[in-house]
This record gives structure tokens, sequence and C-alpha cells, in this order.
């Protein structure tokens, strides 16, 4: 029996052969080659509905969106399917919007991401009516706005907000810190963190700190216009005011300092070549809980009050972002998606509560969580060797006296995560059932670099030998989309499994591909 990482529709047949729809990892390999990503469609398509439903269930006071994060896979059908399961789509590069266009998704189904976008992108989901281009620099509105009145059209946009609140794996996919490429910061640099975390751990405040409490702050002083008529045309200062009110004015004032808040005003000036329709924040990857994704929510609910505190203007949607977490192995966490999402609807609710606000749209961007879970990877084996080792540990701090190499016909060029991220994998025989004894082994590909791991550690059957299959689970998100043509390996084809059976998605490259890229003589 196979376990929770495989897909859902994946078991091994009465001869211990691994399949998928009841189509043998054997009979996929003849027919479409090795290796060969294999996509479960089905599976995508279930999980997508799925996400859609527990994000409506858990915010059902509001409207929710829930976008398909393109980069973690792309192909006219799978866009297709996420959108037949009522998801947008994110984009981020012409190659990503042409695409999802192709393939018929409507352009106020899409979403412009990027934080270096081309004119020619911008231009692109103007013209195609998309539902939000989201602003990722300061100048970027100005620019975003003067194509707009080219095309003689008001563009709706995002901006994309570092909270601060950052968590994930690997540090190069967590991305709400301030020293990295993305957004504009919520914060004035080194300002002080533990006034804004006092706000969001309030329990209640009066309503009335909603404006007027910020007339006690030097806010003429430092040029800012705070309308203090909004919604409690009074003077608090001839009022109570408790210590949770003066803690939270502090904090909006804080933010009515920042980066973030600066740039909101700067759209909100172009409002007749853009139409300001929320804030966006991304907080990391493969996050298992929903801490930080609360921590973060706060913070936002933050800076949308203040903004309607200093400008009038309630913000209509705020986007969490993505970062739901798979386990890769049987070992690993995975985020409960359905139980998480409520406890963040709770302190969405309860922080909107205190701080008098409406409830926004609230929209999310999984990709991982969607399609991952849905690939495996088919190889080969080639080499097996066993190598005698001295001085080594694993993990555990057990001295490892050997290890077998199993080399398949792929590698980092089919899944570059466990070189880039020390991502880890398990493996599988997926042609037999195997011997009982096993051996410590290490996955390897067939690249010129020692570290082209595909699996680092996997207990696989002793008799393990040239000719037999393996099978990588987990590899539906950032395998096919991130895949390279080191030493000039041809990159696998794709192919869709489900209850009609199978068929290429995506054609496997063949040497003609490479040889008509280099044009020289």
């Amino acid at each position: 029996m196979l376990t929770f990482i495989w897909p859902t529709a994946a078991d091994r047949d009465d001869s211990g052969a691994i399949a998928f729809h009841g189509i043998t990892a054997a009979q996929l390999l003849d027919e479409f080659g090795s290796p060969l990503y294999v996509i479960d469609v089905d599976e995508v398509r279930d999980r997508a509905r799925f996400f859609r439903k527990a994000a409506q269930d858990a915010f059902a006071n509001t409207t929710v969106h829930v976008s398909y994060a393109a980069k973690a896979f792309l192909s006219k059908q799978v866009a297709r399917i996420v959108t037949e399961a009522g998801l947008y789509l994110d984009t981020c590069t012409m190659g990503e919007m042409r695409i999802a266009l192709a393939a018929g998704v409507p352009g106020r189904r899409l979403v412009l991401h990027g934080n270096n976008k081309s004119d020619e992108e911008i231009a692109l989901a103007i013209r195609e009516g998309f539902d939000k281009i989201v602003v990722d620099e300061p100048g970027e509105p100005a620019r975003i706005a003067r194509i707009a009145r080219e095309l003689g059209k008001r563009a709706r946009v995002m901006l994309r907000v570092t909270s601060g609140i950052h968590a994930g794996g690997h540090e190069y996919v967590s991305t709400a810190h301030e020293d990295q490429k993305f957004g504009v910061a919520l914060l004035p640099v080194g300002a002080d963190t533990t006034i804004v975390d006092r706000a969001t751990a309030l329990a209640d405040a009066s309503p009335a700190v909603a404006n007027a409490l910020m007339a006690e702050t030097r806010a003429e002083e430092d040029g800012r216009t705070l309308d203090h008529s909004v919604r409690y045309p009074y003077d608090l200062k001839a009022t109570d005011v408790t210590e949770d009110d003066r803690i939270l004015a502090a904090a909006m004032e804080l933010i009515a300092n920042g980066p973030a808040l600066q740039v909101l005003q700067a759209i909100a000036k172009e409002d007749d070549a853009l139409e300001l329709v929320g804030i966006h924040t991304h907080i990391g990857s493969n996050i298992h809980d929903a801490d930080a994704f609360i921590q973060s929510a706060r913070r936002m609910m933050l800076l949308r009050k203040t903004f309607y505190a200093t400008n009038g203007v309630t913000l209509p949607e705020v986007d969490l972002g993505g970062g739901y977490s798979v386990a890769y192995t049987d070992g690993e966490d995975a985020m409960d998606v359905r139980a998480e999402l409520a406890r963040l609807a709770g302190a969405v609710g309860d922080t909107n509560r205190i701080l008098g606000m409406p409830m926004p749209v609230i929209s999310f961007e999984p990709g991982r969580w969607i399609v991952a879970p849905a690939g495996v990877t088919l190889y080969r084996v080639g080499t097996v060797k066993t190598v005698q080792l001295a001085g080594v540990t694993d993990d555990d701090g057990h001295e490892v006296a050997e290890r077998t190499y199993v080399s398949v016909d792929g590698g980092m060029s089919d899944n570059i995560r466990p070189a880039l991220y020390d991502a880890d994998y398990t493996a599988a025989l997926a042609n037999r059932e195997g011997s009982e004894e096993t051996r410590l082994s290490r996955v390897v590909g067939m690249h010129c670099e020692s570290g082209d791991i595909v699996v680092k550690t996997a207990q696989l059957p002793a008799d393990i030998t040239r000719g037999d299959l393996l099978a990588v689970p987990v590899t539906g998100a950032y395998g096919r989309t991130m895949a390279s043509n080191y030493n000039q390996a041809l990159i696998p084809a794709v192919v869709a499994v489900g209850e009609d059976g199978a068929h290429v998605m995506m054609r496997r490259q063949t040497v003609e591909d490479l040889l008509d890229l280099d044009v020289s003589e």
C-alpha cells in the first residue's frame, strides 16, 4: 500500500507495481518515455475545489477569492482545470500570461504579479482586463498609470506589502522580511515592531480610537493630513481614552509613517487611471500552520484601518498570499487547510471588529498545495553502486557503514529543489514489489555534479538493479516549471492521468529542439 503523500488514485497492483488509475508505471514509461512527469488531473481538480470550499466555509461572512499560483506548474489543461473549479490564476511573466490566455482563461480571472514587470506585460494585462495588477515597488504606480492612459483604460491595482512577518522552510522562499526584492515595507526603517505587535495582540478597544486619537500625535507637524471626521467627529481629548486605545493609535501612527501607506496614497492620486482594489502580502512557502498568517493578517488589517483614517478610503480586498504546506515524505507535516483557515478567519474577524472595520474580500494564492501531491516523477534505474564509508553519520547521529547510490536517467535538470533548497523527497520501486531486505540508498541523477541528488535518503529494496523503475512522489510543483537543459538534457514530457486514461499534456523535448535553438554557423 502507498502512503498519504501519493495521489489518491495511485496504488500497487497485485504484482506490486505502482499504478495510476490502473495504468502501471511501466506502461506509462513504455508509451511516453523516461524520465516522465505524471500529473493526476483528477487530483488537481479535487484539491482546487477542496481549497476553495475550505476558504469559503472559514470566511463565511465575506467574499473569498482563491487564485492558483501558476508558477508552481502551468499548462493550458491545468489552467482550464483550476478556473473551472472556481479559481483565479496568478501569473508573473509574459509566458504565463500567454499560456493562460491561450487556455481560454478570461482576463477578469487573471492576476499579474512580478517585481520587474515589463511595459509589454503591463499593457497586455490592462488590454485583457486583468482582475488585478499587483504593484511591487514605489515607482510602479506611475508607470502603470501612464500605460493605462495611453490605452484609454483604467487598471485595477493592489499593493504588495512586506509585513515583516516571514515563515517557511528555506531562506529563499521566505518573502515578507524587508531585506529582499519583493514588495513595499509596512513600517519605517528601524521602527520598533513591538508597538505594532502590542496592538495586534489586543483583545478589544473602543471604536473611538479609529481616528480622533491620532490628533494627539504630531501628524500635522509631519505634513500628513488625518481626517478626523471620517467616522467619529468629536475631539477624543474630551473622552475617556483607555490604554488599549493608546496602544492601537501608536501602532496606526507608526504605520502612517511607513513606506506602504505612502505608496497607497500615491496610487490614490492616480485614480483617473488606477483603481486601488486592495493590499497583498506573501510571507513564505511550505508553512505548516496559521500562526504566521495570523500575525501578518493582523498587520495588514491595521494598514487597511490606517489608510481609512488618513484618506477616508476602505480598501475592498486583502490578499493573504500562499505558502500552504504539503508533506514530501511520510514523516513530514502538512497543513490542515480546513482547520488552519478557520483559525485565520477567526483572527481576521476579531481584528476587524476591534478596529471597527467591515470585513474585506479575502484572497488566497495556493499553488504547491494544489498541484504538488498530484505529481509523481518516474525514472529508469541505471548504475547501482554501493560505497563503503568511515566516519559518516546519518541525521540521527548513527554511524553509516555503507550507502547504495542508485543512479537514474534524470536528476537536477528535472528537479532542482534538492540542490537549490536542500529539499527532501522519497522514492519507491515502481515496477515490482522488491525484496523485504532494504538498503540505505541515495537516488542520484546523471549530471556532472556531486550535488545532483534526487532523494538524499531512502530505504530501497536490496535487490534493486539496472532497468528497474523508481517513482518519486510530490513532484507536481516546481519540477517541470523549474526544469533546465543542464548538460543538454532533454526536459521530460508531462503526462496527464485520470479516470479517462493517460495523454501527453506537454511533449518531451527532442535533440532537434536543442539543435534548432543553436543558430550559430
